[in-house]
């Protein structure tokens, strides 16, 4: 049972069933660096993973 998180060029497979929150810290992607993608929806960090899904990880880029 696993979900893999996507992030440009690299991929990570984590286990279903955890938060967004939780897959991000085992994939060692800081939360406040990306938004996670489902099905073109934005996810957010309390949202439980499901068995075979691809979550599209995209970069957060700020400037002044």
């Amino acid at each position: 049972m696993t979900v893999r998180l996507i992030l440009r060029s690299k991929m990570f497979e984590v286990t279903a069933g955890m938060t967004v929150r939780h897959s991000l810290e085992k994939a060692g992607v800081p939360l406040e660096s990306v938004l996670a993608i489902r099905a073109g929806e934005m996810l957010t960090e309390d949202e439980i993973l499901h068995d075979g899904e691809e979550i599209k990880l995209v970069a957060v880029v700020s400037g002044g």
